[in-house]
């Protein structure tokens, strides 16, 4: 079956209890195929970041609780301080991906579309037009040093529209408890390097066979 007419499997966000009665937490479906923002992002892309990339997070995220809720249970403070960069890592990776796949959407359901109402209002106030959002988005995550995300957020303290990075997968409310993610990109090359490969391995075919 193609990939473009795969649909994703069906599983809340958050699931069973474990053994000590933790919440675990399970891959979010997506609300499309896979295959159905092509061309912009291809169906193979979409699968494996989705099944294999935002599961790890997942699965890393629900191990680092498990072991959180023994080490606390024994009393071991240096395995609980130990764990916590593993708990925001694999944690923020499941909080970050949860926000980006409801960012996008299919053609057909308005994918695509300049945003309208009071967030196209809000854009034209803060940034001056949507193309300087995008040029100002595109710059900050260029500049970021790494891998991360690029956020277009709503400061609820400030009651406007601002633009912040996070490092690996840091979710945006590191920055700043005010902070509500609009909009999510990421930055991580696991978004993108299947495309990036697959068009540069056919750029290399073409030119190796005009040269034959």
């Amino acid at each position: 079956m193609a990939l473009r007419t795969l649909i994703t499997r069906k599983s809340p966000i958050s699931t069973h209890l474990g053994f000590r009665g933790l919440q675990t937490f399970s891959l979010p479906d997506l609300p499309y195929d896979y295959g159905a923002l092509e061309p912009a992002i291809s169906g193979e892309i979409m699968q494996l970041h989705h099944q294999k990339h935002h599961q790890a997070y997942i699965t890393n995220y629900n191990k680092a609780l498990e072991q959180l809720d023994s080490a606390i249970s024994k009393g071991d403070a240096s395995t609980v301080v130990k764990l916590q960069s593993a708990i925001k890592f694999n944690g923020g990776g499941h909080v970050n991906h949860s926000i980006f796949w409801k960012n996008l959407a299919p053609v057909l359901e308005g994918g695509g579309e300049p945003p309208k109402a009071s967030l196209g209002s809000a854009i034209d106030n803060h940034f001056g037009s949507l193309e300087a959002l995008i040029q100002k988005m595109n710059a900050e995550g260029a500049a970021l040093q790494g891998s991360g995300w690029v956020w277009l957020a709503v400061d609820k303290e400030l009651k406007h529209l601002v633009v912040e990075t996070t490092a690996n997968q840091d979710p945006l409310v590191t920055k700043g408890p005010s902070l509500v993610p609009v909009i999510g990109i990421d930055v991580w090359e696991h978004a993108y390097y299947l495309q990036v490969f697959l068009s540069f391995s056919s750029y290399l075919n073409v030119s190796f066979l005009a040269q034959v």
